[in-house]
């Protein structure tokens, strides 16, 4: 009896989901979440840029930013184990944001950011936006990588010592 319970549970929560999917299918609400999408981006690219440039209060600001607009995302379009894996790792990429807050040491949070930054473009093509051009950058020295929107380098990691190191990896 138990596990029938459970089974209608689950059946009607995707029923539920399926309706409320095809509900939100208006021109309004797609444009609502591809400025959701470009936010969440523009909020990771701001992330980066403050590390380029070594700016503690930017890089605050703009972690603080990725956490809130990601928080409001949700997948779409996606079957059960890929939304399973993608809302796993978004929440992932929400921890991150809040361990950079929590941090005060500059080259910790660098550390941190090289995970997020990781989590980040193994689902970004989930959460970019139709207009924006997104690559993969990787420093050759340290494997670290990072997201940016230009194929020119500017290596978050060590701006001081190797900013134009790195290259593109990918692209989507």
């Amino acid at each position: 009896m138990r596990k029938l319970i459970i089974v209608l549970i689950f059946v009607t929560n995707i029923a539920h989901a399926q309706l409320t999917s095809q509900q939100e299918v208006t021109p309004d609400l797609v444009e609502k979440r591809e400025e959701l999408k470009k936010q969440i981006t523009d909020n990771y690219i701001g992330l980066k840029s403050s590390f380029v440039v070594s700016d503690n209060v930017s890089i605050l600001k703009n972690a603080s930013a990725l956490e809130n607009s990601l928080n409001k995302f949700k997948f779409k379009k996606l079957n059960l184990t890929q939304m399973n894996e993608a809302t796993k790792t978004r929440k992932e990429i929400i921890e991150l944001s809040k361990e950079i807050q929590s941090e005060s040491n500059i080259n910790r949070q660098r550390e941190i950011f090289q995970k997020l930054s990781s989590k980040f473009w193994s689902i970004a093509d989930k959460f970019k936006a139709n207009d924006v051009m997104l690559y993969l950058q990787v420093c050759p020295m340290t494997n670290a990588v990072w997201v940016s929107n230009t194929k020119e380098i500017k290596n978050p990691y060590y701006p001081k010592n190797m900013l134009t190191c790195g290259e593109v990896k990918a692209s989507i």
